[in-house]
């Protein structure tokens, strides 16, 4: 679980590098200034990068679910999806900038003309690139490329997130064509992850395990979450990560669990929740652990190993042929019987029990009760069933794994004990 979802209750720090709860105060500049990452090294030397070849695969899946799903093109914006089928990393602005795959010929950007340099530095498949001026309408160049490719008369889809205007502007310019979603063919291809891709969320992974490891012997009592925040980012940013987010919850803040505006400190004998995470060519981890400075109290100690229990079960469940939902069902099944809940009542598990992750840190399928989506070897998936308890604590324990033909595999080793949250 990230705070990602939640643009409200975040403060970018070191340069929009680190995304921090509501409840994180801004780190002291003296003490950021001071964090001392000598002792880190790059672990990013041996990845291997999304390349033409991978991509080239990607488009050939998804015209062939195009044909599959009746759809003669897809449209997308700059964002994930784009950066998936084309490798163009590029902003959403006033200005429209487009990808056009059709089922039959080559795919077309669709930019503004003194933007195309910009698009084509990372354009990384074999497309063609039309231009539209600042006096000219971009909707009537996507449907004059849709035209020349043959598919104006037929289904175009839209990928999710494309802003209304766009989808609109198409669907007036090309009264002959119906409009739907792109879904099945983007999450077609997008949910279930290449070797590729798993390779890249393992570096991850490892390399959030790895700056959780150095940060956790540095947190203080007195410290706030800022300043555990910015040791969690320097760290790695220095072992090749790309910090996406440092969600860091004190004491009472910890049972909710996207933070709380109130000011928290570290204290001893309190919970300690830390959800953070990083992306390796653009594919991220998710990883949370809850610890306490000090002896852990009893009632800390019970939910603490209560929670990895129902961790652990929602592992066991995820497997091949298994619908999604099945995966929450079975974590809050077993809190049920331990008096917590129901359903999403506190104290108990108030959020799903996991979300899709992969270019994105929340993509789609997730385990959530009535989700009917089978799962199939690739997919990948936070477990995070975490218990909370208003004006006291919480607890959240967060892996991600990927779906194997023979179960379900984790990037990062749950821990077995709360003293020994890292392993």
């Amino acid at each position: 679980m990230t705070a990602i979802d939640f643009p409200i209750r975040r403060r970018a720090l070191l340069g929009g590098a680190v995304l921090l709860g509501a409840s994180a105060l801004l780190p002291r500049t003296a003490f950021a200034a001071e964090i001392d990452t000598s002792d880190l090294s790059n672990m990013t030397g041996d990845i291997v990068r999304i390349g033409a070849a991978e991509r080239s695969r990607r488009l050939d899946r998804a015209r062939a679910l195009m044909t599959a799903n009746g759809l003669s093109a897809i449209i997308v914006e700059p964002g994930s999806t784009m950066v998936y089928f084309s490798g163009v990393e590029w902003r959403r602005t006033e200005r429209l900038t487009a990808l056009i795959i059709p089922a039959d010929g080559e795919a077309v950007v669709v930019t503004p003309f003194f933007e195309e340099p910009s698009v084509r530095e990372t354009l990384g498949i074999p497309a063609e690139v039309r231009v539209w001026q600042e006096d000219e309408d971009p909707i009537a160049v996507v449907a004059g490329a849709l035209r020349d490719r043959k598919a104006a008369g037929g289904a175009v889809g839209i990928e999710s997130t494309v802003r209304f205007f766009a989808s609109d502007g198409v669907a007036r310019a090309l009264p002959a064509a119906r409009v739907v979603s792109a879904d099945p063919v983007v999450q077609g291809c997008r949910m279930v992850k290449t070797p590729a891709e798993l390779a890249l969320m393992q570096k991850a992974s490892d390399i959030t395990v790895a700056a959780y490891r150095w940060t956790w012997p540095k947190v203080r009592e007195g410290m706030g979450p800022g300043d555990i925040g910015a040791l969690m980012s320097a760290a790695t940013a220095k072992l090749g990560g790309g910090p996406k987010f440092s969600l860091v919850l004190l004491g009472e803040a910890a049972a909710l669990p996207h933070g709380s505006g109130k000011p928290q400190m570290v204290r001893e004998g309190e919970v300690v929740l830390m959800d953070c995470g990083c992306s390796v060519d653009g594919y991220q981890s998710d990883i949370s652990r809850t610890f306490v400075p000090g002896r852990a109290p009893d009632d800390v100690r019970r939910i603490w190993d209560h929670v990895r229990k129902g961790q652990q079960i929602a592992f066991d469940t995820a497997k091949v042929g298994v619908p999604a939902g099945a995966v929450d069902d079975a974590a809050r099944a077993y809190y049920e019987t331990l008096g917590y809940g129901p359903r999403y009542r506190l104290p108990g598990l108030s959020h799903r029990t996991g979300h899709g992750i992969g270019l994105d840190g929340h993509e789609p399928v997730n385990f959530v009760h009535g989700e009917k989506t089978m799962l199939a070897a690739g997919m990948c998936f936070s477990d995070e069933p975490g218990l909370y308890f208003p004006g006291r604590f919480g607890v959240r324990l967060e892996d991600c794994l990927h779906i194997t033909e023979s179960g379900a595999r984790w990037f990062s080793e749950p821990p077995s004990s709360i003293d020994r949250p890292f392993g």
